[in-house]
């Protein structure tokens, strides 16, 4: 029997959190199967073999290209029956769990989103999700036959060891009235490196002093390969574009670094980023809240230090 992972892509490429849940659902010692929906390459989804995947499947119907819940959640429905599998693996998103909730709808399944861990067999299956934005866990057992879990980003490692994946056409039974809902627009954030998916994230706030300071900020992010943002007053008052906005009512991130450059540190921004794996606070300020969160944290002014922060990352490059 098979576990199933949903595998999202996005400009061509499976996202870096699907291929951990990929990773993750190889780790429970099962088969793993993927299915991917919507127009992608097949040369890509076979990369989802490196990350632990013996299989994918492509549901490539353009009617499924722009994500609605509906047909998605159908489909991974059919594809986990025609698998015989009993776990669906996905990764935590803003697509991934109204569509988890809906197939453990249809399928009486349980689910669990924000898992941090791979699961405790030992005595039933027991799974540990972070809550309270990062600042407990919670085990929850899963008594369900069908079970739904979904990960939390950079909660697991990563595995690229394996070979590729077969690729398999599947083709779902789907209704006109499955396509009732349509998507009209999408607004989607540009940038080389979306903050979703980020693993390096360099935010600025009001200590920056005004946009004509941003130039810093976005040199020291292009050095580290890393996307930008910003705390929710920098983009209240049009400092910046509000996409960019980390925090507890803007974007939540979890990269491997977080840097926050001006930032007081007040707890709707720490709701949004106490997820990360490290972070690096720069401020003047001593006293500043942000310090007692952060792993590394430099006093200093930022006009000062973030110029040669950066100028001397730059030499270590090359």
């Amino acid at each position: 029997m098979s576990i199933l992972v949903f595998i999202e892509h996005a400009e061509g490429e499976i996202k870096k959190s699907s291929l951990e849940a990929v990773s993750y659902a190889a780790a429970m010692g099962e088969d793993v199967t993927a299915i991917a929906i919507g127009p992608v390459d097949e040369s890509i989804l076979k990369a989802a073999g490196k990350a632990g995947a013996s299989k994918v499947l492509h549901a490539a119907d353009e009617k499924l290209e722009k994500g609605l819940i509906q047909p998605y959640a159908k489909v991974i429905a059919q594809a986990m029956e025609k698998e015989g599998a009993k776990t669906l693996v996905l990764a935590k998103s803003s697509l991934g769990d109204p569509v988890a909730a809906r197939i453990a709808a249809k399928l009486k399944a349980g689910f669990v989103s924000n898992v941090a861990d791979l699961p405790d067999t030992s005595s039933g299956f027991s799974v540990k999700r972070s809550i309270y934005t990062g600042k407990a866990f919670a085990n929850v057992e899963m008594t369900t036959e069908t079970k739904i879990i979904g990960i939390k980003k950079n909660a697991v490692e990563l595995k690229e060891d394996g070979g590729d994946a077969s690729v398999e056409a599947f083709e779902p039974t789907l209704e006109d009235a499955d396509f009732a809902v349509k998507i009209t627009s999408q607004d989607k954030q540009t940038g080389e490196i979306l903050l979703p998916e980020a693993e390096i994230v360099v935010s600025g706030g009001r200590g920056m002093k005004g946009p004509e300071n941003w130039g810093m900020i976005e040199d020291l992010a292009k050095t580290l390969g890393a996307a930008t943002g910003c705390s929710k007053p920098v983009s209240d008052i049009g400092w910046r574009p509000h996409h960019e906005h980390v925090g507890q009512t803007g974007v939540k991130v979890s990269p491997q670094l977080y840097v926050a450059i001006g930032i007081s540190g007040a707890i709707q921004h720490l709701a949004g980023v106490n997820s990360s794996k490290y972070i690096l606070v720069i401020n003047k300020d001593e006293e500043a809240p942000f310090f007692s969160a952060a792993d590394y944290g430099i006093v200093g002014d930022a006009f000062e230090v973030v110029p040669k922060l950066t100028e001397a990352l730059k030499a270590a490059q090359n």
